[in-house]
């Protein structure tokens, strides 16, 4: 049993420990239903090129433009990624280097505005990122965050109550997207606000760029100048960051990259993009991207017959957010029963949540994982059932191993990208 390709060999005869918990983690991700939305599985030629021999090298700068020598094949390798990035995603400039969609987001920020300045995006509680502006993240420390929320009976974004906002706190950047929104992400709309107040708008599309370059969800360019990125995923590629965009501020953007925030990059991280972004580009990663949305809204749809509430009644993209609470169990104990069956997520805030984050009224759940096995839209009723007696039995461990043995068994018929047995 390994995690790719590669037996691990000179890892187990190294550190059998860490080998070991390898093995258990190999096992436990083909064992699992993986609900959470923002994990996936990489392939194997993904995951081969992480664990290159890139990783010895060295490289601050960018392609033809070094500190360091013997960058031939590494400048070669950018290229790709950075040509890749532009073709799949329709944009005349691309930055690979961040190291991830948080410091993806802090170099907009550093590019873009001043310490103080005002700076606007969807709050935490309300489906949004830390880096939106949040208060115990950087971006709430440094700028002048303000948020806005969605309304209270749909729990959907009203772009009313947001250019309301907008005009009285005139901003210099706004945010869109999140990380716990179900519904589509109106692009257009929000360039009309951002033009409104003279504000730049960024569309945050880490969650949902894989499905954007399927075409299961509306594409954010040109209505959005800047987009970053997490290029894992629905993307399903390694774990790193990009920024998109029309150019305007192409160099402000790679400056505040390098050296505005990182050293070298990693050649390693930005080979395993290239590879995704090649895998991305073809007709069998756009039959995947539809299909993950076929089986959010199957999963939504089988919950909701079993008498689920679902935070705005459904979902229209890769993710659910349930609010257990009706159920007679808040979010962490919800979500940990669920895991003690064989089945990850993660508790979560629900809007306007009269319960504190660490316990939250919600839990948390996605496609993308089961859809790179290849499961459909008529697994996702057993799915959904399994969700319901767990949370009936969430209490009962022996009751909880066993959904998980059947849990175990319904995974063997369904190979996980990366991972041999």
């Amino acid at each position: 049993m390994t995690s790719s390709q590669t037996d691990l060999t000179a890892l187990r005869s190294t550190d059998s420990e860490i080998y070991d918990l390898i093995r258990l983690e190999t096992r436990r991700q083909h064992d699992y239903i993986r609900l959470i939305p923002s994990e996936n599985y990489a392939s194997t030629a993904v995951m081969e090129a992480t664990g290159s021999i890139l990783n010895n090298k060295y490289s601050e700068g960018y392609p033809g433009r070094r500190y360091y020598e013997g960058q031939q094949y590494v400048d070669q390798i950018e290229t790709l990624a950075i040509e890749r990035a532009k073709a799949l995603f329709g944009v005349p400039h691309a930055n690979v280097q961040p190291y991830s969609g948080s410091p993806a987001n802090q170099a907009v920020y550093l590019a873009l505005v001043k310490s103080g300045e005002t700076v606007m995006g969807l709050g935490l509680p309300f489906g949004g990122h830390l880096t939106h502006g949040w208060n115990v993240n950087f971006s709430g420390i440094t700028y002048n965050a303000v948020q806005y929320d969605v309304d209270p009976e749909t729990h959907c974004v009203d772009l009313n109550r947001v250019e309301s906002l907008a005009r009285e706190k005139r901003p210099k950047i706004i945010f869109c997207g999140g990380t716990a929104y179900p519904r589509v992400w109106d692009f257009a709309g929000f360039a009309t606000v951002a033009a409104a107040v003279g504000a730049t708008l960024i569309a945050d599309i880490a969650h949902i760029a894989g499905l954007v370059v399927a075409g299961a969800h509306p594409h954010p360019f040109p209505h959005a100048k800047i987009i970053t990125t997490t290029t894992h995923k629905t993307l399903r590629g390694p774990r790193g960051g990009m920024i998109l965009s029309d150019g305007t501020h192409a160099k402000e953007l790679d400056r505040a990259v390098f050296p505005g925030l990182q050293g070298g990059p990693h050649d390693h991280t930005t080979a395993a993009i290239a590879v995704a972004l090649k895998e991305a580009a073809t007709d069998d990663f756009r039959r995947y991207g539809q299909q993950i949305v076929k089986n959010a809204q199957a999963l939504a749809a089988a919950l909701l017959e079993r008498g689920f509430r679902l935070i705005s009644g459904g979902t229209d993209n890769h993710l659910i957010l349930i609010d257990v609470t009706p159920r007679g169990i808040t979010g962490k104990p919800a979500a940990k029963a669920l895991h003690e069956a064989g089945i990850e997520c993660n508790y979560n805030t629900i809007p306007f949540d009269p319960r504190k984050p660490f316990d939250p009224s919600g839990v948390r759940i996605g496609t993308p994982s089961i859809t790179s096995r290849g499961m459909k839209e008529g697994d996702m009723a057993a799915i959904a059932a399994w969700i319901d007696r767990v949370l009936r039995v969430a209490d009962d461990e022996d009751a909880l191993h066993k959904i998980r043995a059947e849990v175990a068994e319904f995974c063997n018929a369904f190979p996980a990208p990366g991972i041999r047995i």
